[in-house]
């Protein structure tokens, strides 16, 4: 009785679709036999059978709401509980979703500010890919964008953040209102790559001021590793940010513990 119970606490989600970006970075996308309403930044809990038990974790949302399928970006943590489960996976084969979406780590429209810095570490751009996603979707609905995005993602190597690279850079170029700049921070591995160089944290700041994004009018967000998003904390505080105004998601923390 309470397996059947916990059960219906799910959906299923079949995988229709798969891109390996490394040996150890990939987007999965899923069809879920049921809509799960949720607001972009907020995560699924994913699910496998093992034996007798479903072993779950959180994973942020990189699709919006708007999409007929539910997309996430994994790393592969080799002793992790459910990323090697995802590396198993092939077309067809299904997954278990919980029913319930949350989360707090979302556009800030409470605040009344209209500026938004978002800082991630590879996976870590996932929220900021729903909200993007989201408000290019919405504005193409008729509605108003009054948000206006600088978005800053640091990897190692250009190619981690595969096809999300190209989705950003064409709606920077297409949208006012969206500001991508990706930064890699081990170009000498990296030769071809001809943009940034450093951790997103290096350069939170030279974007920000260059493009009049400050305490006085922005909200500023950190997801990823928590190495950066404490670096980035610290930054912000010495611009002056108030601390209700600094967001954060420890990624790996809370992902894999």
């Amino acid at each position: 009785m309470g397996r059947r119970r916990s059960r219906a606490q799910y959906c299923k989600g079949e995988l229709i679709e798969r891109e390996d970006f490394s040996e150890d970075l990939a987007a999965f996308k899923f069809r879920v036999d049921k809509q799960l309403p949720f607001i972009p930044g907020q995560y699924a809990t994913i699910g496998f059978q093992v034996g007798e038990k479903i072993v779950q974790r959180p994973y942020s949302i990189v699709s919006s709401p708007h999409e007929p399928f539910m997309e996430v970006f994994v790393e592969l943590v080799p002793e992790g509980a459910t990323t090697p489960l995802f590396w198993e996976l092939k077309l067809g084969d299904s997954v278990f979703i919980r029913d319930r979406l949350v989360g707090k780590f979302v556009l800030d429209t409470e605040s009344g500010m209209t500026r938004h810095v978002m800082a991630g570490t590879v996976t870590g751009a996932a929220p900021y890919i729903s909200i993007a996603r989201t408000q290019k979707i919405e504005q193409e609905q008729g509605k108003a964008s009054p948000h206006q995005i600088l978005t800053i993602v640091g990897a190692s190597y250009s190619w981690e953040l595969g096809y999300y690279m190209d989705e950003l850079n064409e709606l920077a170029a297409q949208e006012e209102w969206f500001t991508f700049v990706p930064t890699v921070s081990r170009p000498w591995g990296d030769p071809e790559w001809q943009g940034e160089s450093g951790r997103a944290e290096d350069v939170i700041r030279k974007y920000g001021d260059h493009l009049g994004y400050d305490h006085t009018n922005a909200v500023v967000y950190a997801c990823g590793h928590p190495q950066m998003i404490e670096n980035s904390k610290a930054i912000w505080a010495r611009a002056r940010f108030p601390e209700e105004r600094i967001k954060e998601e420890k990624f790996f923390v809370m992902k894999e513990e």
